[in-house]
């Protein structure tokens, strides 16, 4: 059975499988600072406004997560002494620099009122199972929410793609990347998906068919 709850509503030691579901999510983005995604699930788990997050469980274990941001709420509380303390000086420096610049802004969708969707990402064992389709459908049927964006999505990620077209999403802005070769992927792509929108609820109905 799939549930959801914010993160500040499970128990206080979930905090550390949150972030470890988190860094092995994104374990290639934090390669440069560490290769051992439990060195980064214990450097990252102080940061998190765990308020933000909202965590898919299948049985009782951790399984998805995404956070959701409106106006200029944060999703990070970044601490530079923590980041050295666990990653070393140098890189520790580097990574609390990075997520100041990358994590912290306020995306253009959300500067226009969207609420903001962000760091998506299913467990390994879990993926396949649908838990990253219920987690997102219960984050767009919260009340107080009228249009929602995604940033800067990878444009190799044809997977979350599918999923995000599948569940009304469309694109609207592509940012294409300096160096590609080196990045490993052409673009990064943004998608907003508005509640109000009357041509929705064909779109959807158009998707579903067989």
């Amino acid at each position: 059975m799939i549930t959801i709850a914010r993160g500040d509503e499970l128990a206080p030691q979930h905090r550390r499988e949150i972030a470890a579901v988190f860094t092995r999510g994104f374990a290639e983005d934090f390669a440069f600072f560490s290769k051992d995604p439990e060195v980064l699930a214990d450097a990252f788990a102080p940061l998190l406004q765990l308020d933000r997050f909202h965590v898919a469980s299948v049985d009782g274990e951790l399984a998805a997560l995404a956070t959701l941001t409106t106006g200029d709420q944060q999703t990070f509380a970044p601490d530079p002494r923590t980041m050295r303390r666990h990653l070393g000086i140098v890189r520790g420096t580097i990574c609390d620099r990075v997520i100041r610049s990358w994590f912290m802004g306020i995306s253009p969708g959300a500067a226009a009122g969207a609420s903001e969707i962000g760091f998506v990402t299913t467990a390994p064992s879990f993926q396949g199972r649908g838990v990253g389709t219920a987690l997102l459908r219960h984050l767009i049927a919260l009340p107080g929410h009228r249009s929602f964006v995604l940033e800067d999505i990878k444009d190799t990620n044809e997977a979350a793609l599918g999923l995000y077209r599948k569940l009304g999403f469309i694109e609207y802005r592509r940012k294409a990347v300096r160096f590609p070769r080196f990045a490993g992927f052409d673009a990064l792509v943004s998608m907003k998906l508005d509640l109000e929108d009357p041509g929705r609820i064909g779109s959807q109905a158009n998707s579903a068919s067989p």
